[in-house]
């Protein structure tokens, strides 16, 4: 199969696929389909099928990008035969019988963990402190605030669904490490890059890589096409 001519992306928890805005002109510029997915955040499974049906409609051979949360939903629909690399962004990669959850759940908490608050629907909304503080730090004022006023409440279904055929295992990976992320331990996305054998980048920002370097970013995706 031949250079990639569609690229995926897939948002994270507490976000929308306006958070690719500058990646996307980018990866046009160089020719290729881009869809970023708006996921529901009310279930694992909601959440995968949402991608799923982005993938269908999609050319091959794609390109299935993945920040935070959605890593674990790309480990999950990119099995997809159209799939020929997956790139993680500051993001979760579940093994099999593995949740975003339950990788949070094995090291020490982030700052941000604290700045989540529920509902009585098991919707976690974010605090403007841990907005601003723990995951978006290094961006303007004025972005945070549009992305604080507009972030998604996500269910705690998504976060705990488990993963059960791990695409990285299958397909080519790509990683780029945040190194001041407050969101996701550093250490935990490096471990898991490790584990994926993944072709990594680190950079020096926060857990919205994609905003705070998005060069960088848009590169690992091109480098994941032509390979």
């Amino acid at each position: 199969m031949g250079k990639a001519t569609d690229i995926v992306l897939v948002h994270g928890a507490w976000a929308d696929g306006s958070c690719w805005n500058k990646v996307i002109p980018s990866l046009v510029a160089a020719e290729l389909g881009v869809t970023a997915v708006q996921l529901p955040l009310t279930s694992f499974e909601n959440d995968v099928a949402t991608v799923k049906r982005a993938l269908a409609l999609a050319e091959k051979p794609i390109v299935l990008v993945g920040h935070s949360y959605g890593g674990a939903v790309i480990s999950q629909a990119g099995t997809d035969p159209k799939v020929t690399g997956l790139v993680y962004v500051a993001a979760f990669a579940p093994d099999a019988g593995e949740s975003a959850g339950s990788l949070l759940a094995g090291v020490p908490p982030t700052p941000l963990a604290s700045e989540l608050r529920p509902d009585a629907q098991g919707y976690l909304k974010m605090t403007r402190k841990g907005y601003f503080e723990s995951f978006a730090q290094d961006l303007s004022e004025e972005e945070k605030i549009v992305l604080f006023a507009a972030h998604a409440p996500t269910n705690v279904a998504s976060l705990g669904g488990n993963v059960t055929d791990p695409a990285w295992k299958k397909t080519r990976s790509w990683y780029i490490v945040a190194a001041n992320d407050r969101a996701i331990d550093p250490k935990l996305e490096g471990r898991l890059a490790e584990r994926m054998k993944a072709t990594t980048t680190t950079v020096q920002t926060s857990h919205l890589a994609m905003l705070a370097a998005p060069k960088q970013v848009t590169d690992a995706i091109l480098a994941a096409t032509r390979a």
